[in-house]
């Protein structure tokens, strides 16, 4: 076998490719790093036409990383559509140096956000049936919802009697694996997962929670007659706009809704040319400038749409209300004016009637009575033990605060 001399200058020539090697992967992998977390660098209005929008979001995150690579592969997602920012995965120290930029408004973490009946727009005073204007005019309305996704076998999005979607409509039906599609009710529908959420849902817009299906049928669901919940509340079920079409914008999966997806949400609502977002998602944030609902909706509210958030679950103690930013129209929860009586017959023959939902019958059965309170406290097996409570009546008084029951 011949034999081959390796010269001085081809040991320092291998040495020198290994070095780069070895350094191209410290680059390759510095991407990977856990010390790297998604952040949001939000700039405000998109720019000019002319402008490359991707180009000034790898530029600026070149200056602040040092390295063309590390920065183009950092980039989660780029917003400029309807207003101008990025989200990207960066070390504490690049974050100070984007808080620093005068190009940048904003930097803050990616966070989880979590999600906030038949006769409430009767008790409202928005009885059916509607003028033939209010209709023509609902028809052409189009109503945005970022939430956990549709269900499209409902009733509630019949599009029995609709025509083509609106023309001012810029959108599209994203398809996906097991979604049926949209129709002339739901004229649009997509969902984004920019945070890897990966909590075995499909990637569809398909709503596997139910959340983003009851918000959507109670904004625009056609009437459904002969609605119940196991025969309680029988009536006619429908949206407070009926004839209004619906986009829904998948932000929210099983293990919450993230900040990166949220402002992927507004970011095309508002470019597809929907008329009004509804939001039923908050969290606390420390300011306008690190909450991504204020944000998106103070770009929607730019562009002509109102934008209404709910209140929160976090009632009724103070400072519990959530998406308070002025240009937000802030929805809170109110009573009704019914409730949904059961008679308990009690053995030495007295009667007492309570307020619950009741879906099975005792046939006429004696069952003991359980002390609400008692159940609560789980050191108690007796009450607290699931299977001995199971199919009994549980007493409980009211709280005069709301806040539960003693």
């Amino acid at each position: 076998m011949q034999k081959i001399d390796i010269m001085p200058w081809n040991r320092a020539s291998l040495a020198f490719t290994f070095g780069m090697l070895v350094a191209a992967t410290v680059v390759l992998g510095s991407t990977n790093d856990p010390a790297r977390k998604a952040y949001i660098i939000y700039m405000g209005d998109v720019p000019e036409a002319s402008t490359n929008v991707e180009d000034d979001h790898n530029n600026l995150l070149l200056d602040a990383i040092g390295d063309a690579h590390t920065a183009r592969s950092s980039i989660i997602h780029s917003y400029q559509k309807s207003f101008n920012g990025f989200a990207a995965k960066l070390l504490p120290h690049e974050v100070q140096i984007l808080s620093e930029d005068k190009r940048v408004v904003s930097v803050f973490p990616n966070k989880r956000r979590s999600l906030h009946t038949t006769r409430s727009w009767d008790f409202l005073g928005l009885t059916l049936p509607l003028q033939n204007k209010n209709l023509q005019m609902q028809n052409n309305m189009i109503i945005g919802l970022l939430d956990t996704g549709i269900y499209m076998g409902a009733p509630s999005f019949s599009d029995q009697g609709y025509g083509p979607a609106p023309a001012k409509w810029k959108g599209k039906c994203r398809a996906a694996f097991n979604f049926t599609g949209c129709n002339n009710k739901v004229i649009g529908a997509k969902f984004f997962n920019l945070d890897d959420m990966d909590d075995g849902e499909e990637m569809s817009p398909i709503d596997e929670d139910g959340h983003g299906t009851h918000t959507s049928s109670t904004a625009a669901g056609v009437p459904v007659s002969n609605a119940s919940f196991y025969g309680i509340a029988n009536g006619t079920a429908r949206g407070g706009v009926p004839s209004a079409r619906i986009a829904m914008y998948k932000v929210c999966w099983g293990i919450g809704c993230s900040d990166m997806d949220i402002l992927a949400g507004f970011d095309e609502a508002i470019a597809d040319g929907v008329d009004m977002i509804s939001i039923s998602i908050g969290g606390p944030s420390k300011s306008y400038f690190d909450d991504p609902i204020a944000i998106g909706s103070f770009h929607a509210m730019r562009a002509g749409i109102l934008t209404a958030c709910s209140a929160g679950n976090e009632g009724p103690n103070l400072f519990t209300v959530q998406n308070v930013a002025p240009w937000i129209l802030t929805v809170g929860a109110s009573s009704i004016d019914r409730q949904f009586k059961v008679a308990v017959s009690l053995g030495n023959g007295a009667r007492s009637s309570g307020v619950s939902i009741n879906t099975f019958s005792s046939g006429n059965r004696m069952l003991p009575l359980t002390s609400g309170t008692l159940a609560a406290n789980s050191s108690n097996t007796r009450y607290g033990n699931a299977r001995s409570a199971k199919e009994k009546p549980y007493g409980c008084q009211a709280s005069s605060k709301g806040t539960g029951c003693y």
